[in-house]
């Protein structure tokens, strides 16, 4: 089996939610170089004292953390993934892989993404393929590109079926972290009357702007770019963050400042070992829980305020 060797280096401080952050990615663990303490963990470890000169001239002051993605998981959509939310986290990180030619980008999601059904309606297909659509499904078209986003991973699947599940027609949606914009445009095309979706990343954005035009909705879309609500106005029928635990956190005690009344918020992005967390941040701040969902060790979840 191939597999592709993502490293991301970050400064020791941050190297605790960057790994929360990487682990988001594979359920099967990840590995850190960390030399700030190679003196000690040496005697520890092996009871020795004569380290090798090549060790001793490590940054001690960051640190290394390896994941490794085999070739059917789709290695540019985590590095992308990685990339993404490493920035809304606001930590300053280098991402490096080794097996993924960033010149044959595009040509590695072709191989890789297929189409698939989600939820009773919806089917999301790569806008290079046909869909043999025998059931009638909704049909999204969608080139991810260099964005967060063909739906493929757990968390953007949960998503996409509350939405299926949910939009019933005329609502209004905002998407805070939108990459490559699947679920704003998810929700128009299963009937919401508009949405608008927000990334700190502008290649995101310009993306998610690529990405409604090829389903032909480019005119109920609106994409922009900031640092989750900063410059989002009005409120919403539904809205969505499939982010990270620590971001939706953040996001509780203001979202319900971008929601009418009734309205739903979708949440996921949530690893199992953080949904207690989420669930507590969501109850603690006014809001009783409609669906939860778990896909994969992922958890999702629909909420609305009490009234």
């Amino acid at each position: 089996m191939n597999w592709t060797n993502i490293s991301i280096k970050v400064n020791r401080e941050d190297c605790e939610t960057a790994s929360a952050i990487a682990n988001m990615v594979v359920p099967y663990g990840i590995y850190v170089e960390d030399y700030s303490d190679l003196e000690t963990a040496a005697w520890e470890i092996a009871h020795i004292d004569l380290i090798d000169e090549e060790l001793l001239k490590k940054d001690r002051d960051s640190v290394i953390i390896h994941i490794y993605i085999s070739c059917e998981d789709n290695a540019e959509e985590s590095f992308a993934y990685l990339n993404e939310r490493l920035i809304a986290a606001g930590i300053k990180a280098e991402v490096t892989s080794v097996g993924v030619d960033d010149a044959d980008w595009s040509e590695n999601w072709k191989k890789y993404f297929k189409a698939f059904a989600v939820g009773e309606h919806l089917a999301v297909c790569p806008s290079w393929e046909e869909y043999d659509n025998r059931e009638e499904r909704v049909v999204l078209k969608i080139d991810p590109g260099a964005a967060f986003g063909t739906g493929s991973h757990a968390t953007t699947s949960m998503c996409l079926s509350l939405l299926d599940k949910y939009i019933n027609g005329s609502e209004s949606v905002l998407d805070i972290g939108c990459g490559s914009g699947i679920l704003a445009i998810a929700s128009v095309l299963l009937g919401a009357e508009s949405a608008v979706g927000v990334d700190i990343d502008a290649q995101s954005v310009k993306v998610s702007k690529e990405n409604a035009d090829i389903n032909g909705i480019a005119d109920k879309t609106e994409f922009i770019c900031g640092d989750l609500t900063d410059k989002v106005n009005g409120k919403f029928d539904v809205v969505c963050a499939n982010i990270v635990a620590d971001i939706i956190i953040k996001l509780t005690p203001d979202v319900a400042a971008y929601m009418k009344n009734d309205a739903l918020f979708m949440c996921s992005g949530i690893i199992d070992l953080r949904a207690d967390e989420v669930r507590k941040a969501l109850l603690d701040n006014g809001f009783f829980i409609v669906e939860e969902v778990v896909k994969d060790n992922w958890h999702a979840f629909a909420v609305r305020k009490v009234k």
